[in-house]
């Protein structure tokens, strides 16, 4: 408790891909206040996704700030975000050009760098410097906010690993840096730990943690067998091991549960596919209505859709340049396409598991995606597991609200976020569905790996 008997209150922020959200939560993790500013995703070309960088991550994470920052008295804060991503800014910190996403082709890989697999940020920024030469810095979506709500161009370690092989022990690489066309004083200022970056009016502020780090502080999933969906534009995959495992096709991190990593990877199967359905199709029917038209249809009798609306981030969802529908029939309806689009992050979920080769016990889901009933229940129709839905849709905020708590002292380690885990319901495979979820599950798995 604070001097004055109330709980003390953290503020953390998810600069997102479709929206910047805050929260504003207090010791026991419950939330004071919440926001959400969107924001609008751009695909200008076959290829290319980007941002309004001025405006996704400068000004909204600004107004997230500012809506939620009266709840209570805040204590410190903390802002989450995609990697990779990158701006070019001017001498104000103020982006001037598009902020490049994860999966954009103009993150394509240099010749000749070591393939440490994720050189999109590297690539990103050859690109941004042989257009802006001239530009006061390069930043990532973090250090934007940052610079925005404290004046800091920071950076935190961790997120910076997402620069590999630009980033040299706990610095930049100068030749890699001159090889690139820029300066090292173009890039972020780099802050380790939890040492405050910055404050504003007062009020310390953190360097930044990944998203994806945030949503797993706070999931509760540590046990060996559990299985971590996060769906949001992106769906994560993480099934909990009990060490080290590299499994081909998938990738390989450690958990912040000490002695437990996980195995997995990302996904465009998550709200990027599901968006471009609704873009094609219009909304689908709310709650009640749809469940009734679920009832009417024969569970046997779907098309099967191949989520590829970018290309995939890990071998094991695919390698499709592009979506595809299968055995549309002339009888089907919305209804029809809306149930095998949500089946289709299913069955990207159920591949990652299978490749992987590990026993999974129950899927832990947590983003934004969970208040969506009808695909909590297609992801247990195709799993085959129990989906533990997660309380707070706004997870990445909330687990950088406890990242702030490191922040500013009041905790000392990132695993100790589980205690604010909360299930809101469970969701049960209906053995009414499961059986012919099998048959196209066979058809995706054969059409996937035949890629």
């Amino acid at each position: 408790m604070s001097g004055d008997g109330r709980s003390p209150v953290t503020i953390g922020i998810d600069v997102g891909t479709t929206a910047t959200k805050a929260v504003a939560v207090d010791e026991t993790g419950t939330i004071l206040a919440r926001t959400r500013h969107p924001h609008e995703l751009r695909a200008p070309a076959p290829g290319l996704l980007e941002h309004d960088a001025a405006g996704a991550w400068r000004r909204g994470a600004a107004a997230a700030w500012e809506d939620v920052r009266h709840a209570g008295d805040p204590r410190a804060a903390c802002v989450a975000a995609m990697v990779p991503s990158l701006t070019a800014v001017d001498a104000s910190g103020v982006p001037f050009g598009p902020g490049l996403l994860y999966g954009d082709a103009r993150g394509k890989a240099i010749a000749g760098l070591p393939p440490v697999g994720n050189e999109e940020w590297v690539g990103f920024l050859r690109h941004l410097a042989g257009l802006h030469p001239g530009a006061a810095g390069f930043w990532p979506a973090q250090t934007v906010a940052n610079h925005a709500l404290a004046g800091v161009a920071a950076l935190d370690t961790a997120t910076a690993m997402a620069a590999l092989p630009l980033l040299d022990g706990a610095g930049w690489n100068v030749s890699l840096c001159s090889e690139i066309g820029v300066r090292p004083e173009q890039l972020p200022k780099l802050v380790a730990g939890w040492e405050p970056a910055g404050d504003i009016a007062g009020i310390p502020l953190g360097a930044g943690i990944v998203d994806g780090l945030a949503e797993l502080t706070v999931a509760g999933a540590g046990d060996v067998g559990d299985v971590i969906v996060t769906l949001g534009s992106t769906l994560l995959c993480w099934i909990v091991t009990d060490g080290w495992h590299e499994v081909e096709g998938l990738w390989t991190i450690p958990h912040v549960t000490p002695g437990r990593c996980l195995v997995g990877g990302p996904s465009n199967a998550g709200g990027l596919f599901r968006d471009r359905v609704r873009a094609m199709l219009g909304d689908p029917p709310a709650g009640d209505d749809f469940e009734a038209l679920l009832a009417d249809i024969d569970p046997g009798d779907l098309p099967l859709w191949i989520p590829s609306v970018h290309p995939e981030r890990t071998p094991t969802a695919g390698s499709a340049r592009s979506a595809s529908l299968l055995g549309l029939e002339a009888s089907h309806r919305r209804v029809h396409l809306f149930r095998a689009a949500l089946e289709a992050t299913g069955f990207v979920v159920r591949r990652h598991i299978d490749v992987a080769g590990l026993s999974p016990g129950r899927i832990v889901a947590t983003g934004g995606g969970t208040a969506v009933g009808p695909w909590m229940q297609a992801l247990a129709d195709c799993t085959g597991l129990p989906i533990h839905v997660g309380a707070v849709p706004e997870s990445a905020a909330l687990g950088a609200a406890f990242a702030a708590r490191l922040v500013a002292g009041l905790e000392t380690d990132l695993a100790d976020g589980a205690r604010w885990a909360a299930t809101a319901h469970i969701v049960e495979p209906d053995a009414h569905w499961t059986g012919p979820v099998e048959d196209r599950y066979s058809r995706f798995e054969t059409l996937v790996s035949e890629d």
